[in-house]
């Protein structure tokens, strides 16, 4: 399954994709971030995760913007089995694309693409030192339990504080997308991203 969004490609990943995949993830800053990605990770660890097979109700995507010239990875984003037996909306973005609103846009397409297989509610859930995320995911739709849980992290190597989100009514695609520059990666992509959004 593929999907497209004003500025994104969303594609399974291929075992090809592994050095590239490593590339973007290999960040502590976003490994932190995830409950399921080690630290550290490298190609060893992409090429592990790229050849884990998926069940059909659990569509998993690499993000990639789409430029005029060859798409660049810039993320992940899938449903998996959440921690109380139901399926949980998960992503990240490579440190350089922060704040571009791309988790926003990928998470609106997989929320559409969740609505269409006709999937339950989803959860989600974030670190509380990442409440970035949370905003990400009240922009989707979904909104607070309330809940603040222990959850283990592989990356750090133990339990942080998580909380818990669950799946309203709406698909968050009323939710502005913000646009704006970042330092940190280059000019020629920065160029082209104002051009996309032209």
């Amino acid at each position: 399954m593929f999907a497209r969004t004003d500025r994104l490609l969303l594609r399974p990943g291929w075992l090809e994709d592994a050095p590239a995949l490593a590339r973007a993830i290999g960040d502590e800053a976003v490994v932190r971030g995830l409950a399921r990605a080690p630290w550290p990770y490298g190609e060893a660890e992409a090429s592990a995760f790229l050849d884990q097979p998926t069940a059909p109700d659990q569509p998993r995507f690499l993000i990639f913007a789409r430029t005029g010239r060859a798409p660049r990875l810039v993320g992940g984003c899938g449903i998996a089995p959440g921690p109380d037996d139901g399926l949980e909306l998960g992503y990240w973005i490579a440190r350089p694309y922060w704040g571009l609103g791309f988790a926003t846009e990928a998470g609106r397409q997989l929320v559409r693409i969740a609505h269409a297989m006709k999937l339950p509610k989803l959860t989600a859930g974030h670190f509380v030192d990442n409440p970035a995320s949370g905003a990400v995911l009240r922009k989707l739709g979904f909104r607070p339990t309330g809940r603040v849980v222990p959850r283990h992290s592989l990356a750090r190597g133990g339990e942080a504080p998580c909380a818990l989100f669950e799946q309203g009514d709406g698909d968050g695609s009323d939710a502005v997308t913000p646009m704006r520059g970042r330092v940190g990666f280059d000019e020629d992509f920065r160029g082209e991203l104002r051009l996309m959004a032209a």
